[in-house]
């Protein structure tokens, strides 16, 4: 909050105006949006919703909304269709950045203008209408709306190190679908497409199955110059 005379307050009673995370504390962060899927899925109260724009708004107004009442997540906010720091034409999905605080991490500060975890939403399958590629949570031979793609060529987080991706399974169970992309991958590699190889492949580290959701891992070189990035995902089946 702000003072009468411009000056940044601590947030009252809660937080100092400055508060420093290790690195490792992005991985909790994913975490949280992990945890706060299917108690959003299962919402009776959630409207009825299929196309990637209406559940992302959905998902954002919800996290939004558990961050503000969780003890320890009440300096966040998501923000929807946030322009990309460095490429100002092409919208984040849903940007995680600091609500009347500042953030160090690794020191690196993060104020609410800069954002701390980029992340882009996919529908998996893909709708297939007009010129989509199925495969496009990974890539699009028509255009560069591929979810990794848009990491790999340093479209989205060309300033992060990390980000994150979450995928609405509306066909299908987790485990076909990271089989699926695993052998996609390999077709990217074996058709010899710049800049993809079996290293692009990824790798699940949790899977709850009551809940019926997921994290997964990968690990990408960029084009342009860049620094490999890594990308945290959260599957839910919906």
């Amino acid at each position: 909050m702000l003072a009468d005379d411009g000056e940044r307050q601590a947030q009252a009673g809660a937080l100092d105006s400055a508060i420093h995370l290790p690195g490792e504390w992005l991985s909790s962060l994913i975490g949280f949006i992990g945890s706060a899927l299917p108690g959003w899925r299962d919402d009776p109260r959630r409207p009825a919703a299929t196309g990637e724009t209406a559940l992302t708004a959905q998902l954002c107004a919800r996290l939004a909304s558990i961050c503000r009442h969780s003890p320890g997540w009440d300096f966040l906010q998501f923000r929807r269709e946030e322009p990309d720091e460095s490429d100002g034409r092409r919208a984040v999905d849903i940007a995680v950045a600091p609500s009347g605080s500042i953030i160090w991490i690794e020191g690196r500060e993060y104020t609410e203008y800069q954002t701390l975890l980029p992340v882009e939403c996919k529908r998996l399958p893909t709708p297939m209408a007009g010129d989509r590629d199925e495969r496009e949570y990974l890539y699009s031979r028509f255009s560069t709306t591929g979810g990794i793609q848009r990491f790999k060529a340093g479209h989205h987080a060309a300033s992060h190190a990390r980000a994150a991706m979450i995928g609405y399974v509306q066909d299908g169970d987790i485990s076909s679908w990271l089989e699926q992309l695993c052998d996609w991958v390999e077709q990217l590699e074996g058709d010899a497409v710049e800049g993809w190889s079996a290293a692009d492949k990824l790798q699940i580290t949790s899977h709850d199955t009551v809940g019926r959701v997921a994290a997964l891992r990968s690990g990408h070189a960029r084009q342009a110059g860049l620094g490999d990035i890594e990308l945290d995902h959260v599957w839910i089946e919906m």
